[in-house]
């Protein structure tokens, strides 16, 4: 009865303690795309003049939907098999959190320069082209981070601490994060690539 008090306790306290870590990266996540969002008005005219005009040519060009969807493909890919990769190294957290900021800084400064760019159309095309899409790999970001972070922790106790861990079940569920998060990233560049750049289409 008592190592069944413990083992409740030790997964009630294990439970909290990934809420936390949950919580935090959200937070973190929300102020640096609000600083993302607002850093548009710090920086000068002229940076917001070649800013804007660098916003409309990438919307005016022709793009190639094939060559485009492989681009942003490989781009999703490369930024989740790293921060899955710097996961199951002891080191890698800061580097981790650093990738997840700069993620949502970007998620928030494109927004706030394509409504600077093109007005109240533009609220449209953010949506159309970046929040949408931009938004849910942002929060597969998140929890990729989540789960890397939590998983170099366990690392780290079990070196260190020598708390016995089943690895065989910790790394069975990460590799099954990582397939679903490559997943998701073929639907988001195909969303980009396609769907939305014909929606915009009609607006631009």
């Amino acid at each position: 009865m008592v190592i069944i008090m413990k083992k409740r306790t030790f997964v009630t306290n294990s439970i909290r303690k990934q809420k936390r870590l949950y919580y935090i990266l959200i937070g973190l996540a929300l102020i640096t795309f609000i600083t993302g969002i607002l850093f548009l008005f710090i920086i000068s005219n002229d940076n917001k003049l070649i800013i804007n005009q660098s916003i409309k040519e990438y919307f005016n060009q022709e793009n190639d939907k094939i060559a485009l969807f492989f681009k942003s493909l490989f781009n999703n890919y490369i930024y989740i098999i790293a921060i899955w990769t710097l996961g199951i190294s002891i080191i890698g957290i800061p580097l981790i959190i650093i990738l997840l900021l700069f993620k949502s800084f970007i998620f928030g400064f494109s927004i706030s320069t394509i409504v600077s760019t093109f007005g109240i159309k533009g609220l449209l095309i953010a949506v159309i082209h970046t929040i949408i899409s931009n938004g849910i790999y942002l929060v597969i970001v998140l929890l990729v981070s989540f789960y890397s972070i939590s998983f170099s922790i366990k690392l780290f106790k079990s070196l260190f601490f020598k708390k016995n861990i089943d690895f065989k079940d910790s790394i069975n569920k990460y590799i099954k994060i990582l397939l679903i998060s490559l997943t998701s990233s073929i639907i988001i560049s195909i969303y980009d690539s396609f769907i939305s750049n014909n929606i915009l289409n009609l607006f631009i």
